[in-house]
């Protein structure tokens, strides 16, 4: 190939490590939006189908970082296939099978090669940019999941009604292996670098200068979740808005998490320690006015909306701050920032609902906003964390035929 289409096979890898991302995340949210669905079919409680959106995030937040540090040395493309290939089986087994204890331990299975997708595909695609693009790099990873939140619990009711909830991951399966078959094609190979072992990787990836930027992180989405978890409930207290009309209003809170999402990249190229802060901040003025003006939909709509993107546009900085500050052990800290975000998903919905249960909703909202206060005041006080050494920067991978 020559140097005048490398431009265009860099689209190309890109685009495909996007797609990759987005089937992932939308097989995730297939089950918020089919749940109902799901339950009466499999013969549980709700709340038993519910168990397996907690199984996908606990697969991810633990399995992803494990998978990781278990397959450090192994060429990122390698990695890659593996991890879409699992990815296509396990979502047959809920086409295949009627035993809910398989569908929740495939649930699990997902959720960790979720994470070592991640892991490798940010890898993979800011060895392929210059320095100076990264975090826009970053970003379309993330931006994968983040559309995949927007659209796939929309889709997933759309589909789960038209032709029924296995036909929806069987939907899946069939883009999965599309997938698959264009990353064999394109992907190139990106070999391990640095220090492979398991122990190294692991020094260097849990540093506490990296531990505590990630609980920047964490408490960023716990804030956001304490809220919006519990949004429903909220707009039929405060406005009365219920049915359609209040899923207008997840609607809204997915398309700012794209937004965000894509815009941030950038915002991490120029300042990834000052975008935290910025974004810690513009989650808490978000739910400040959601609580003071909920009553107002217009103004519960632009809250919603900003509380997404401001919570999103930290996506890509976070990763570019751990990674930067991991060194040696960037491959596996690649795999660190959704674990981070899935404990704070867990840790605002638990703590939203404890805030619901003693004092009403409006008050999982507050719960939210003192989450944000700390996340802002922890992004501040983090900011001038730095690597304990420059560490030279890789040239990025040439790709060819």
């Amino acid at each position: 190939m020559t140097d005048q289409h490398a431009p265009a096979r860099t689209t190309l890898i890109l685009a495909i490590l996007f797609a990759g991302a987005f089937v992932m995340g939308c097989a995730e949210m297939l089950v918020v939006g089919m749940i109902d669905l799901i339950a009466a079919d499999l013969a549980v409680s709700v709340s038993a189908a519910g168990a397996l959106v907690t199984a996908n995030a606990l697969g991810l937040a633990i399995g992803g970082p494990l998978l990781t540090l278990a397959l450090t040395r192994f060429d990122r493309r390698a990695v890659l296939l593996a991890s879409i290939s699992v990815f296509v089986l396990a979502n047959l087994v809920p086409v295949l099978t009627t035993d809910y204890t398989l569908f929740v331990i495939a649930r699990v299975v997902i959720g960790g090669v979720q994470g070592l997708f991640i892991a490798a595909a940010m890898v993979t695609a800011t060895s392929i940019v210059p320095p100076q693009r990264a975090g826009r790099a970053m970003a379309l990873i993330i931006g994968g999941f983040a559309m995949s939140s927007a659209i796939g619990m929309p889709l997933g009711t759309l589909l789960g009604q038209a032709i029924g909830w296995r036909g929806s991951f069987t939907g899946v399966v069939a883009v999965g292996l599309v997938v698959l078959v264009v990353a064999f094609l394109v992907l190139p190979s990106v070999p391990a670098s640095g220090d492979h072992r398991a122990l190294g990787q692991a020094r260097h990836a849990f540093a506490p200068r990296v531990l505590v930027v990630l609980g920047v992180s964490l408490l960023t989405f716990a804030a956001m979740l304490s809220a919006i978890t519990y949004l429903i409930p909220f707009l039929d207290e405060v406005t009365g808005t219920t049915g359609a009309v209040a899923t207008a209003y997840l609607l809204i809170y997915g398309v700012a998490t794209a937004i965000g999402s894509f815009a941030g990249g950038r915002f991490a190229d120029a300042n990834a320690a000052l975008t935290l802060i910025v974004g810690a901040a513009g989650v808490g003025l978000s739910l400040i006015v959601l609580v003071l003006f909920g009553a107002n939909p217009i103004a519960a709509g632009a809250a919603v909306f900003g509380v997404g993107l401001f919570g999103m546009a930290t996506g890509a900085s976070i990763q570019h701050r751990v990674v930067s500050l991991a060194g040696p052990g960037a491959p596996l800290a690649s795999s660190l920032p959704a674990s981070a975000v899935n404990a704070g998903i867990a840790l605002g919905a638990f703590a939203g609902g404890v805030a619901l249960d003693s004092a009403g909703v409006a008050a999982a909202v507050v719960t939210g906003i003192a989450l944000a206060v700390l996340a802002t005041a922890a992004a501040w006080a983090t900011s001038a964390v730095r690597p304990t050494a420059t560490l030279p920067t890789a040239d990025p991978v040439q790709v060819a035929d």
